[in-house]
């Protein structure tokens, strides 16, 4: 572990004309990781210490570690504090196969768990309405989980359907799409959007990341063969720890 106090004086790290200060930070402390001087699980000093250390604001120390939880050399571990991040296994997920977050994780050989947040059948909102063409007497499943992989909790997943094809929610232990497929329901192609989004409090106490973290949310919208939107869901996942890949192919 290196003497912060030494390590953090602007004169090891700060040179006049070589971009912001957050920046120069940031290489510093990767710097130090890189030689070996920090290692896994080594803790950085809190964020008023840097700031008191580093002879900065908080401001820019925030934009510093914020950098270094982007690049994967940090992670902010709720209640805890920022950690050099270890050299564990990241997830992927393509984002070209219509598979389930439990198959995907399955097929690595990694235990995937749910705890369910919430399941019931519930009147559409405005947007589910519009997403499977239901009128207002219709309604909708509603099923909220919190998704683990080896006890890690990695993704929040919000699905909705229409209530013909998922009448009981609460019969989903844990694969949606190994149910619909039992029901013969099961999706056959779907749209997905990605984006970049800040965890807030909520989701990150859920996913132990520290409020704003950058995650990535995926939207899904699900289509049987025959073109009828089946399912919808809003899923927020630990871009820490998690990837989405694709192949392209020259058509």
């Amino acid at each position: 572990m290196p003497d912060f106090a030494s390590e953090l004086d602007p004169k090891r790290w700060y040179r006049d004309g070589r971009g912001p200060r957050y920046k120069q930070l940031c290489r510093h402390i990767s710097g130090l990781v890189s030689a070996g001087e920090l290692v896994a699980d080594d803790q950085l000093p809190s964020e008023r210490e840097v700031a008191e250390l580093a002879q900065i604001s908080r401001v820019t120390v925030r934009k510093a570690i914020a950098e270094l939880v982007t690049e994967g050399l940090i992670e902010q571990r709720q209640g805890a504090g920022s950690f050099v991040r270890g050299n564990g296994e990241r997830f992927e997920q393509s984002l070209s196969s219509l598979v389930s977050f439990t198959e995907n994780l399955q097929a690595r050989g990694i235990a995937s768990t749910s705890k369910v947040l919430l399941t019931g059948i519930f009147r559409p909102t405005p947007s589910e309405s519009m997403v499977f063409g239901l009128s207002s007497h219709h309604q909708v499943a509603r099923v909220h989980r919190l998704r683990h992989g080896d006890g890690v909790p990695m993704a929040l997943e919000h699905s909705s359907l229409p209530e013909d094809i998922l009448p009981r929610p609460d019969k989903i232990k844990l694969s949606l799409y190994e149910l619909l497929r039992a029901r013969g329901m099961a999706p056959v192609r779907a749209v997905q959007r990605v984006t970049a989004v800040n965890a807030t409090g909520p989701v990150a106490d859920h996913l132990d990341l520290a409020e704003g973290a950058a995650i990535l949310q995926i939207e899904r919208t699900a289509f049987l063969a025959s073109g009828r939107p089946i399912e919808f869901t809003s899923g927020l996942y630990r871009s820490d720890i998690y990837d989405f890949v694709s192949e392209l192919r020259l058509d």
